[in-house]
This record gives structure tokens, C-alpha cells and sequence, in this order.
């Protein structure tokens, strides 16, 4: 009788499998829907040409994509930072969330687009009203998914710390704060691909450089392949950051 063996594939090429069958199903379909619907290259181009164009403006893109990059992980450290912050600040002194919160969820209630034309009147046209943009964006996300996170943190597992002398500190940093990393680590991963809207929305109204601008720049000139490439540049930069927040997922709350 003859044992059916299981195909086994290293754990690498095991992870990367699916990632490139759907892709290889993405190109499929893209290219497809140009034959069978006779898509113009204007609307539609094919993938061969926009990859063609990626190559050819490689370092007018890097040199976009570095000061796009700049803003966006600037902006988002800077609002993982305040978040977090104001989140502990809650956290210590609830009448400041009551205070607060609902100022900030009024702000937040607004399209941060809305906010483009008052930040380059406060900052500049430079990087950063980008980044003040990007902290506004991000910065919301981290804090409400923190506070909830450090709410989840039993009652009695306080009490019984409380009774055992630890301050509102050692609380905050044994109990509250790892309870919070999963709620924390979420945030992260919403607010990494959000940071790279908002930088390429903003420099598209009013930048100096950047892929936004590189995208503003050609659609004007009706240049849709320039287009296509800068959106596959900062696509591939977003997973790119993505794969970091993953990675810190993995290893900050390791016990998931």
C-alpha cells in the first residue's frame, strides 16, 4: 500500500506562495480586462509598460519617494508619540478625556483634505505641513485605540498591585501597557498605509517635491503612465512599511 506523502515547502517560500499566486491572478485580470474590453492604454495601461516606466523614472521616483517617506514616517512617529501620551493622560486624569475627547473627535470628523489649504497657510508649502497633517491623521487612530486598550486592564488585577504598594506608574507600565499592545500594535498597522495618504494627498495640492506632486505634475501633462508609476512606487513602499508593522506585531505581543 502507498503512502500519499504530503508536498512539504520551506516555511519562506511557503509564506511568499500566496503573495505571488494573487498577484500573478491581479496581472491576469488587469490584462484581461484590456483585451476583453478593449480598455484604452490612457484608462487602463498595460502592466508591462507601467513596469517599463517604473524603471525608466527610477531616480526621479527614489528621490520622490525618499521625501515622501520623510513626511510620512516623521509625522507618524511623531503622532504614535502624542497619542500615546494623551492616551496615558486620560488614562491618569478622566476628566480630561471628557474634556477633550470630543474636541478631538469633531476635529477628526473632518476630511483631513479640509485641512490642506489651512496647514499650508500655517506651515508652508514645504514638508512640514505634511507632517502635521500626517500627525493629525495618525495620531487620533493611536489614541483611541490606546485608551480602550488600557481600559481592558482588570479592576482587581489593579487592586491587588494598589494593595501591594505600586504607583499609578508601575501600574501603568507592568499591567496597563502590555494589556494595551494588541489595541496599540492595531493602531500601527491602520495608521502606517493612512500616513501615506495623507502625504501624497497634501503634497498634490501644494508641494515642493514628492510622489504626490510627481502624480499632480503628469496628470496634468497627461502623462498616465508617469501616473501609474509613482502609484506602484508608493504602493510598494506602503508594503513595505506594512511588513514592519507586522513584524513588531510579532514581536511586541508575542504571546498572540
Amino acid at each position: 500500500m502507498v503512502e500519499s506523502r504530503k508536498l512539504m515547502l520551506p516555511a519562506g517560500v511557503a509564506r511568499i506562495a500566496p503573495v505571488l499566486l494573487t498577484l500573478v491572478i491581479f496581472i491576469a485580470v488587469w490584462e484581461g480586462a484590456i483585451a476583453l474590453f478593449d480598455i484604452p492604454p490612457f484608462v487602463l495601461p498595460h502592466v508591462a509598460d507601467v513596469a517599463g516606466r517604473f524603471v525608466t523614472d527610477a531616480g526621479a521616483l527614489s528621490d520622490a519617494l525618499a521625501a515622501t517617506l520623510a513626511e510620512s514616517i516623521g509625522g507618524f512617529a511623531l503622532g504614535v508619540i502624542a497619542g500615546v501620551a494623551i492616551a496615558v493622560l486620560m488614562t491618569f486624569a478622566p476628566f480630561i478625556e471628557r474634556m477633550l475627547l470630543p474636541v478631538l473627535v469633531a476635529i477628526n470628523s473632518v476630511p483631513i483634505v479640509g485641512y490642506v489649504p489651512l496647514t499650508l497657510a500655517w506651515f508652508g508649502i514645504g514638508a512640514t505641513s505634511k507632517v502635521a497633517l500626517v500627525v493629525l491623521a495618525t495620531g487620533f487612530v493611536v489614541l483611541i485605540n490606546t485608551l480602550h486598550g488600557l481600559k481592558q486592564a482588570d479592576a482587581g488585577a489593579i487592586d491587588l498591585l494598589r494593595s501591594f504598594g505600586a504607583s499609578r506608574i508601575a501600574i501603568l507600565y507592568r499591567l496597563q501597557m502590555p494589556v494595551a499592545l494588541p489595541s496599540l500594535v492595531t493602531a500601527i498597522r491602520v495608521a502606517i498605509p493612512r500616513s501615506m495618504i495623507v502625504a501624497i494627498v497634501a503634497e498634490m495640492l501644494g508641494a515642493y517635491q514628492g510622489v504626490g506632486r510627481i502624480i499632480f505634475e503628469s496628470t496634468q501633462q497627461m502623462d498616465y503612465l508617469a501616473v501609474w508609476a509613482a502609484v506602484l512606487s508608493a504602493s510598494l513602499a506602503s508594503v513595505v512599511l506594512y511588513g514592519v508593522a507586522v513584524w513588531l506585531d510579532k514581536r511586541l505581543v508575542w504571546w498572540q
